[in-house]
């Protein structure tokens, strides 16, 4: 069984959409500390031709909480502003009306804390990708949670069954091939690789949320960047 584990990021880029969808079951690593300034509550946009952030508001976020404890702001002045720069940003975006109604529900959705509502938007984006993998709440599996770091992962695998694990290429220097051979556990990185398309008339901007490629993409071609990775194993 192939298992990803991640902490659940906000409409993140394809990178993140081909580990979910190369694996079996994926586990949204709800009940470690919450990263200020990353990707938990925040992507990026194409507004104007360059990249933009795009936030969720949220209440009282701290590296002290974890992220399920993480309250998510739901006044629906904030979500009607935020959908008035989507409208802006995409409105002439050949997949906008296709698109749009999936963001709108995403944003009013009014999920309490940030883990819930992030998995709720993997669920509605999953449907329209017809992505099958099985999600599983990390803070529902009954673990050591004193583990740390590769150590934690290594039991979610054991508890899951797990005979294969999916990394981001970016995690290279967290985990160690020999610990999980060791556990009888495949290690694999995965590299997304180069995927560009038209974005308007403007240079392209790479990594951008996945909502940009929903935008300028129809659900074949986008099934196809999600098998556009290379595989790295010892």
């Amino acid at each position: 069984m192939k298992l990803g584990i991640m902490q659940p990021y906000f409409i993140p880029y394809i990178g993140y959409w081909q580990l979910i969808n190369a694996v079996d079951k994926y586990v949204i690593y709800d009940d470690v500390n919450f990263i200020k300034g990353g990707w938990i509550n925040r992507n990026r946009i194409l507004m104007d031709g360059n990249p933009m952030y795009f936030n969720v508001p949220m209440f009282g976020a701290s590296p002290y909480k974890l992220i399920k404890e993480v309250r998510v702001n739901n006044d629906n002045k904030i979500i009607n502003k935020n959908l008035r720069i989507i409208e802006a940003a995409y409105k002439k975006a050949p997949y906008y009306n296709k698109v749009y109604p999936l963001i709108e529900k995403i944003l009013k959705c009014n999920k309490d804390n940030i883990a819930e509502y992030v998995t709720d938007s993997f669920y509605v984006i999953c449907d329209y990708l017809d992505i099958t993998t099985e999600f599983v709440v990390s803070s529902s599996l009954n673990k050591d949670c004193s583990l740390k770091a590769q150590d934690k992962v290594l039991a979610i695998c054991k508890i899951l069954g797990a005979t294969e694990y999916y990394n981001a290429i970016g995690g290279q220097s967290l985990y160690s091939f020999t610990d999980f051979a060791n556990c009888g556990i495949r290690l694999k990185f995965l590299k997304t690789n180069n995927i560009e398309y038209r974005q308007f008339r403007n240079e392209f901007q790479s990594n951008l949320s996945i909502l940009d490629i929903m935008m300028f993409n129809d659900t074949e071609k986008i099934k196809r960047f999600l098998n556009d990775y290379t595989l790295i194993e010892n």
